[in-house]
């Protein structure tokens, strides 16, 4: 059986690592809690700009709310963290795909929600879209700058 995925070895950019190696990556216990809770701790991550922390938490999230008018939020949401975490990883083409989705996500839904100023979050979201859909050909994608969710 695989390990849990808070027991993986991860760098610090949550890529798993082989078994056996040192885990540089402490990864929340998201078990048991709340989708309001989850969150909490994802917002926290991602304002310091950790963003597959972000992405793991918003993935609770979205667990947690199935069936629920916030479902697809979370889900976009936990694209938002992981195409950020793309884009640590110097992933253009990752980090594309996965914010046009967060952003599909993110403008369907009614705003604020769960304390997020979901137009101010779209805006932000398109420019960074815009970076890296204007990046040269073969031009290395530079790290993303952390920035503070907005808030409502």
């Amino acid at each position: 059986m695989p390990p849990d995925k808070a027991e993986r070895p991860r760098d610090e950019l949550g890529r798993p690592l082989p078994a056996g190696s040192p885990n540089r990556l402490a990864v929340d216990d998201l078990d048991g809690l709340s989708a309001a809770e989850a969150n909490g701790i994802a917002l926290a991550h991602f304002d310091a700009g950790r963003y597959f922390l972000a992405h793991e938490a918003w993935e609770a999230a979205w667990l947690e709310s199935k069936g629920t008018a916030s479902e697809a939020l979370f889900k976009g949401l936990a694209q938002l963290g992981a195409g950020y975490t793309h884009a640590a990883r110097g992933n253009a083409h990752g980090m594309r795909v996965l914010l046009e989705r967060a952003l599909d996500a993110i403008r369907a839904a009614p705003g604020p929600a769960w304390g997020i100023d979901l137009p101010a979050l779209g805006s932000l979201v398109e420019r960074d879209l815009d970076r890296v859909r204007n990046l040269p050909e073969g031009a290395p994608l530079p790290p993303p700058e952390p920035w503070p969710l907005p808030r409502a």
